[in-house]
């Protein structure tokens, strides 16, 4: 997909009305638009880095057509964007459409020996695909209206040529651990079952 300029007017032609859904210290990064697309925003953090030659939207496109092409569902890419300032792109998208994990898991009735079996076939999936997935966590993954489970936010993800080794499998369980630490979801969910259902052959 090529990557076209927006200019600032039509930036903010494009935002008008949208929800911002996620923000940091410099500005808004994901809007909701109006029309249900979202636009994510793309800062290079440092002034020499890799992201000169690929940039992170470049990144996160690449990833969504990978997990398309591996059967996983995804978010469809509708546009990529250079913008004026310096150092930053944006990618527009359809949304997966469904509820996160982090949304299922509040509602009364949930419970995680029924969802379990299908989180550990999707991350098994991932990981016997070679696809090391950091941020992996429950707000990142999406049960669809026909019970199919995807990803979003995959912008921090590598591909590898064989399946992960149980190493790297341990590290996205520890990655994925902190997260339901800072969350305080550590001790309703049950990460032993998972990490060992995920570590057997």
């Amino acid at each position: 997909m090529q990557c076209s300029r927006l200019p600032q007017a039509d930036l903010n032609q494009l935002i008008v009305g949208a929800q911002i859904l996620e923000a940091d210290s410099y500005g808004a990064k994901v809007y909701l638009l109006e029309n249900g697309n979202i636009l994510k925003l793309f800062r290079r953090k440092r002034l020499l880095s890799s992201a000169l030659l690929r940039p992170y939207s470049r990144r996160f496109i690449d990833n969504a057509a990978r997990l398309e092409q591996l059967g996983i569902p995804t978010l469809r890419v509708l546009a990529h964007y250079r913008l004026e300032k310096p150092g930053m792109t944006a990618v527009l998208y359809h949304p997966l459409p469904g509820q996160t994990l982090s949304q299922l898991s509040r509602k009364e009735g949930f419970s995680w020996q029924q969802a379990l079996p299908d989180m550990v076939r999707l991350v098994r999936t991932l990981h016997r695909s070679g696809v090391y997935f950091r941020s992996l966590h429950l707000g990142n993954i999406v049960v669809t209206p026909d019970q199919q489970w995807g990803l979003i936010d995959v912008a921090d993800m590598r591909f590898l040529r064989g399946p992960l080794s149980r190493r790297m499998i341990k590290r996205n369980i520890q990655h994925f651990g902190r997260y339901l630490s800072r969350e305080k979801l550590d001790g309703s969910f049950p990460l032993a079952e998972l990490e060992q259902a995920l570590l057997t052959p």
